[in-house]
């Protein structure tokens, strides 16, 4: 059967159906009436596979308990994708299944630290990393990302390495590749973080969600870079970002030491919530079966995108500058040319210009002065909120 949910032009109203992104405007503390950018979903339908196999499951229209086993094909259908797009050979004693990225880090918070425990990040950085550690009565500790004046992001490795070594950090989250600013770090990047975490005894946590989105670089799967990195570390991926499931609650972690999955799995259990659900298991078969010819398509539209809104904002909107995205569909924009403070530049966009982006505040102090706007949507919507950004900017200049 031929894929059908190729039109990634086409506008699908997702208002009033309890959608995060559009219905929760008014609880978020924003006008009813902005357009919203922010949080990382598309707005495209997914791959026409989904929708078939979920028909299955309607049609039967029974929704009792489920689960996965070894053979069933829901595995099979991971390694195969992880084999076709990354050239990763997983095995399926490394993996566990969860509900969610955001689920896993928060377990592995707690599996690997204590109370007071130090975790390090790399601020600006996705804001629920501060708030899983914070609210895990953990010490937050930022290796803050240097920021140079042509817009590049690069480590402080010996601030890295320092506040490890002050902190006695027990836990590392990497974000790889980096959301919000769009760096796909490099082998040798990479290759010193994790010397430095080997060195003391550090573990890591790699999310790398959004490891499909390659622009620029090649994608460095954080555990294959040294075979002694897979004790340490515990690999994140999950097919909501590349196929627009977040709702259907499923991501595969991959930990290959078997002492740190025992620790994460004693966790995972005590939480109650570690029965996958049957949409989350049909979703993921199908997708990473059959979803290849949709996530191609996707990937070239999302490019276009992000050129569409690299050379509007340089030839329309002086005094913003949009940082280079080398991975993920987050496009880091930075405001402070244009000389409006950080809390007056969220009043604008929210109010002047009526759009709901991530203002740059909530991924670290660092993070103030910029704007994350998601660009996997339809390119009429994308062109509206540029040209919204613009006359807001005109507005107060003139």
């Amino acid at each position: 059967m031929p894929e059908r949910n190729l039109d990634f032009d086409c506008i699908v109203e997702r208002r009033g159906t309890r959608s995060m992104k559009y219905d929760f405007a008014k609880e978020s503390g924003m006008p009813e009436d902005v357009l919203p950018f922010w949080v990382a979903d598309m707005d495209f339908k997914t791959t026409s596979y989904v929708e078939d196999a979920l028909s299955d499951v309607v049609a039967r229209n029974i929704y009792g308990y489920s689960n996965i086993k070894k053979g069933d094909g829901f595995f099979e259908a991971i390694a195969g994708w992880m084999k076709r797009h990354h050239n990763w050979d997983v095995k399926q004693q490394w993996h566990v299944h969860t509900p969610g990225v955001c689920f896993a880090i928060s377990n592995a918070v707690r599996a690997y630290s204590n109370e007071g425990d130090a975790v390090i990040i790399q601020q600006p950085v996705y804001y629920p990393f501060k708030n899983i550690i914070l609210q895990n009565n953990r010490k937050l500790v930022s290796n803050d990302l240097v920021y140079d004046e042509n817009g590049h992001y690069t480590i402080d490795f010996d601030d890295f390495e320092n506040k490890i070594k002050e902190n006695q950090v027990k836990l590392f989250i990497l974000c790889n590749p980096h959301n919000p600013v769009g760096r796909v770090w490099t082998k040798e990047e990479l290759e010193k973080l994790g010397d430095i975490c080997q060195k003391y005894h550090v573990i890591v946590f790699s999310d790398e969600i959004h490891f499909d989105f390659i622009w620029s670089g090649t994608h460095q799967i954080f555990q294959e870079i040294k075979p002694e990195y897979r004790e340490f570390t515990i690999t994140a991926t999950a097919p909501s970002k590349t196929f627009n499931l977040a709702g259907a609650q499923q991501s595969n972690l991959f930990i290959p030491n078997m002492e740190l999955k025992r620790k994460f799995i004693t966790e995972y259990e005590i939480s109650g919530l570690d029965e996958p659900n049957i949409f989350g298991i049909t979703t993921t078969e199908a997708a990473y079966t059959y979803g290849d010819e949709w996530y191609e398509a996707v990937k070239k539209y999302i490019k276009a995108n992000i050129d569409f809104v690299d050379d509007y904002i340089r030839e329309n909107v002086p005094g913003v500058k949009v940082i280079p995205t080398e991975g993920t569909y987050l496009v880091w924009l930075d405001f402070k040319g244009t000389g409006i403070d950080a809390t007056r530049l969220d009043d604008l966009m929210i109010n002047k210009a009526k759009l709901w982006l991530d203002s740059g505040s909530i991924f670290g102090k660092t993070g103030a002065g910029f704007q994350r706007i998601n660009v996997a949507c339809p390119r009429s919507l994308l062109e509206e909120a540029l040209q919204r950004i613009k006359n807001s900017l005109e507005e107060i200049r003139f």
